[in-house]
């Protein structure tokens, strides 16, 4: 079955039809997810937004907006685990922030050049490599202009191709 088809079951409330979704971008949820918060928050994230997208499916305004509306769900559910992450360590409650070892899904070296961009680049660099959105849509996500995502994106991506051609 095509995703519309899928999509628009879901929002007649067909829990079916939503797993079928949620099966088809798992993968792509997950992986961002795990580059955003680490691999001890990523399956929490991914699972506090899935529940949140079938409880508000209904909302939805355009079928084909469903990458979008889901990765914005999850940018927000992601932004909730490392706000949870900083108050924990400035609490004391742990050593440093949990950040993965990215070595299930990339190298070390795609690991290291990610963080040397600022959050705002890694975010962009990585809703349009993993999620996979557009500029457009990246900017309606984060408040920006679709021409400032696409510069930012071509900076972080220089920035990473330089660090990564220096090592």
């Amino acid at each position: 079955m095509d995703e519309i088809k899928l999509i628009n079951l879901a929002k007649k409330g067909d829990k079916d039809a939503f797993s079928e979704l949620f099966l088809i971008y798992k993968d792509k949820l997950y992986r961002y997810a795990y580059f955003e918060v680490g691999e001890d928050d990523a399956y929490d994230a991914v699972m506090d937004c899935v529940t949140q997208a079938w409880e508000n499916i209904y909302t939805l305004k355009s079928e084909k907006a469903f990458l979008s509306w889901i990765f914005r769900i999850l940018y927000r559910s992601c932004s909730a685990y490392i706000r949870e992450q900083i108050k924990r360590k400035e609490s004391g409650n742990i050593d440093e922030l949990n950040i993965a070892s990215y070595t299930d899904f990339k190298s070390v070296e795609l690991k290291e050049a990610l963080e040397i961009l600022s959050p705002e680049e890694k975010d962009i660099v990585l809703l349009s490599a993993e999620a996979g959105l557009n500029s457009k849509e990246i900017g309606k996500l984060l408040g920006l202009r679709a021409t400032t995502v696409r510069s930012k994106l071509s900076r972080g991506l220089a920035k990473m191709r330089e660090f990564l051609e220096v090592t």
